[in-house]
């Protein structure tokens, strides 16, 4: 967990300050200012279409008694990439983008149920070390 806040906070920055400056350098400043400020507004517009679209999918799934899994990930996922697009940067704004996208957040949404499995698997495993060791 200390490793995911370290890149979080210290790496990821350092990164989107180094491609902005890469981009402003290829394009100037303002067409790289108005292209940050372009991606944010399309981000606020996806935001509340597709978050509409999940919360209304979330909904639907509840009401058939069905386990919401895939609706509440989608959900998830939506305001995750949400707020990475009005995170100014190219790199949260790429990611940001694919979870929010319908085209692009089913591999997203892949990658972290595998990503979930594998990590409950393991605290399964520890977990039952240390009730055997008792």
């Amino acid at each position: 967990m200390v490793r995911v806040l370290v890149v979080a906070f210290l790496v990821v920055p350092v990164i989107e300050i180094a491609v902005i400056v890469q981009v402003g350098s290829w394009i100037g400043v303002l067409p790289t200012v108005a292209l940050l400020l372009l991606e944010s507004l399309l981000g606020a517009y996806l935001l509340k279409r597709e978050g509409r679209r999940a919360w209304v999918a979330l909904r639907e799934t509840l009401a058939n008694g069905v386990m919401p899994d895939v609706a509440l990930l989608d959900a998830a996922l939506v305001v995750v990439g949400g707020t990475l697009l009005l995170t100014p940067g190219f790199v949260t704004d790429i990611v940001g983008f694919a979870c929010v996208l319908p085209f692009t957040r089913p591999a997203i949404r892949r990658l972290v149920t595998r990503l979930i499995v594998r990590q409950v698997g393991s605290t399964r495993l520890i977990h039952n070390r240390r009730v055997d060791g008792l």
